[in-house]
This record gives structure tokens, sequence and C-alpha cells, in this order.
């Protein structure tokens, strides 16, 4: 029987049927196979929403012809969790923790984009050292993305030591975000105005010993798949989806890259010190799953090359804003201050107040754009929060993707995706 291997004629259809499914667009495959399902009866079936290979709680509705997928709907909310809702009753400062539990892998770009937009609304300036770090830490969270997509995606091919391999990286990473914020995952590093504390003594050395770890592990990574037969033959060819339709369809990140479209918010609209790092942007050509794999892969090496960067040109100076109306102060001088204690009391308790207005700060996350939506009303909450996340816009495409090809290539299509399904409910 046929596993998968999207460049091979489907051998459950007629042979007139076949060459259209093949050659045409995937709604004209699916009209085929709609045509076909008089000689053949079709099989509607529910992968989900518990399904090990969904990279969530994901439900898709899956109509089948043999083993091709005929049409394909994917029914999300099973991971609804009401968060944006919940941060209007949260003060300024207390939504973070709330935004960065969206996006769970990149937990730091939510942060960026919600102090993002709030740093908007109150002209506020982030000190040049502030920028440094937060970009030192968007991109080791980026490689720590890829890393987890690369390892699942892999071992739902059958590569099992990829894994383990990619998760022994992230968790060095882990170990760098546990030093530099006391937490591993959900750091709420990120403070409006700048970051929570100032990098730990020894913190430098480890980032650079990582990195240079990082640039070995990737050429063994591409070692392995590479020369892989089997990997190679599930995603050359499978999963096409052309550059123009996926700019119709609003989708950002890697999985536009890999068609040929070099639109990186790092460089088209550069915030932080972006601006004043050299980096380069990687495309694919044909749009492929194995295209969406090199683009991934080479986006870790540059995320390396702006860390190494960012090492070198780290500035002196405040880690956060000197604007005591809405920065925490320092712990250190909370037993020391009596002033630094009530400013921190009167900020926990309280918060600080936004003039009215509204601000959209659209970020480069692991997956695409992400953006913060804020609306102020002149009090010390938000009153809406709204967040772009492109896991949610990206599912659309996957009908694209799966639609006249078999269903065992949907499962590599759909981890291709990339989709995390907090960010799509949330």
């Amino acid at each position: 029987m046929p596993t998968g291997g999207g460049g091979d004629t489907p051998a459950d259809l007629p042979a007139e049927t076949a060459a259209t499914v093949v050659g045409s667009s995937p709604i004209e495959r699916t009209e085929a196979g709609a045509a076909a399902g008089a000689e053949q009866e079709l099989m509607t079936v529910n992968m989900g929403p518990h399904h090990p290979a969904t990279h969530g709680v994901l439900r898709l509705l899956v109509s089948l012809q043999g083993e091709v997928v005929i049409d394909l709907k994917p029914i999300i909310g099973y991971l609804h969790t009401g968060i944006e809702k919940s941060c209007e009753d949260q003060s300024y400062w207390k939504v973070i923790p709330f935004v960065e539990r969206m996006d769970y892998l990149s937990y730091f770009s939510n942060m960026q984009a919600y102090c993002g937009a709030v740093e908007t609304l109150l002209e506020l300036e982030l000190p040049p050292r502030a920028q440094y770090l937060r970009v030192i830490h968007l991109e080791l969270n980026r490689i720590h993305s890829h890393l987890v997509w690369l390892g699942t995606s892999a071992l739902d091919l059958g590569a099992i030591s990829m894994f383990w391999y990619c998760f022994r990286e992230r968790d060095k990473i882990l170990d760098l975000f546990e030093m530099s914020s006391g937490q591993r995952m959900h750091t709420r590093y990120f403070q409006v105005g700048g970051v929570f504390e100032d990098i730990p003594a020894g913190f430098e050395r480890k980032v650079r010993e990582f990195c240079a770890d990082m640039v070995v592990r990737l050429e063994q990574y591409r070692a392995l798949l590479d020369r892989n037969e089997i990997f190679l033959r599930r995603t050359k060819g499978v999963g096409i989806v052309s550059r123009e339709r996926l700019l119709e369809l609003g989708v950002t990140g890697p999985l536009l890259r890999a068609a040929g479209e070099p639109w990186d918010l790092r460089r088209a609209q550069p915030d932080l010190c972006y601006a004043d790092l050299d980096f380069k942007i990687p495309v694919g050509t044909v749009g492929d799953g194995y295209d969406r794999y090199r683009v991934r892969l080479q986006e870790m090496r540059e995320s390396v090359r702006i860390i190494e960067q960012c090492l070198d040109g780290l500035p002196e100076g405040p880690f956060v804003a000197d604007d005591r109306k809405v920065v925490l102060p320092p712990r250190d001088e909370l037993s020391i201050s009596m002033e630094a204690l009530i400013h921190h009391f009167k900020l926990v308790t309280e918060g600080f107040r936004v003039p009215p207005g509204e601000a959209y700060y659209p970020v480069e996350s692991p997956r695409g754009e992400l953006g913060a939506f804020v609306l102020a009303d002149g009090s010390a909450k938000p009153a809406r929060v709204h967040i772009r996340d492109p896991s949610f816009v990206h599912m659309q495409a996957l009908r694209e993707m799966c639609v006249g090809g078999y269903i065992a290539d949907l499962i590599s299509n759909l981890a291709m995706l990339d989709p995390i399904l907090g960010g799509v409910d949330r």
C-alpha cells in the first residue's frame, strides 16, 4: 500500500482522475475527487482531537477516497482559555504572564509584542542595553522553538533520534533562560521599559559556548536528514502551496519564505536593535516540506549569528528605562530604600495608567507575524488586548497543503505547518 511521498500517482484512483489530481491545484483536486466519488465511496474520518501527531489539541474532519485526501476541515477550540478576555481584568504589568502562555513555545515573542504595544502608547524609549538583551533572548527562543519543531516533525516521519538530539540542545537553552530569569519556561523576563534584571555573571560565556556548539549540531542535523532517503521522499514535492496563494491567505514567517518570498519583519520593519545587525533571510524555491525544513534550519544558523553580534556589541548602561511611574524598582533596592519599597507596593497593587489610545505592535516570531493590539482607556487596566497569532492564520493553509495528497502526507504537512494550538484558541 502507498504510504506517502507526494510525487507518486495515487494508485486508488482511475487513470483519468489520477492525472487530474496530481497535475492540478488543490481546489481542482477536490472537484476531481468528488466527481470520482460516484464510482468510489468517500469515507469521512475524525483525526483528533487527541491524535498524538496533531501537535496540539486539534480535530481534523477528513474526507478520504482510499488513501487520498479529498477534503479537510480543521475544527478548533478544544484548548480555549479566554486569555485575551482575562487580560482586561489585570493591570498592565500583570498581563505579561498571561500573553506569554498563548504561543507557549515562543513566549519571548509574545512578551515583546505586548510590551512593545504598551511602550508605544507610553512613548517610552528602551535603553540600548535592554534592546540587546531582548534580542538575545528572542533569538534564543527562536532556536528553541525551531528545535522543538524539528525534533517532533522528524519523529512524525520515524526519525526518532532527531527528537533526542534536538531536545538535548533545547534543554541547554532552557538552562540559559533559568540562569537569566530564574525560570526555564514562561520567564516573564521582559517588562514594560526593558527587562526584569540584568544578565548574571557567566551568562555571556555560557551563551557563547552554546552558540559555538549549536553551529556544529546544525551541521549534524543536516547530515542526518539530507542523507535520509525516507525523509527526502516524504518532504520533497509534498504540501506545495504557491507564494501567491500564501500571500492571499495572509501566511507569513518560514512558510512564506520557503515559497520564495523574503518577508521578515526583523528586516522589513526592524524594532529594537535589529537594524544594527547583519543577518540573512533564508528563502526556498518550491515551497514544499523540504524547503520549509531547510529554511528553518538556516534560520537557526542566522539566529546564532545575531546572538553573537549582540554579545560582541552589548552596550553598558541601564537595563530598564528610568521611569519610576511605570517601571518596578530593582529588587536589591527594596531592602535599603523606603521610597523604592513604596513605589513597588503602589505599582503592584494599583498598577500604572496608560493614556487613552490604541497601538498594534508586530514582531517576527518563530512562526511568522505575531502582533499585539492594545486599547487603552486611561485606566490602569487595558480595555482590550488582542493577539494576531500566526498559527491561527496559517491553519487555513493546511487544506491547501493536503487536498489531493495521501493521508500519510497529512501528518507531515501538519508538522511542517508548525501550529501551536495555545495561540490558535487562546
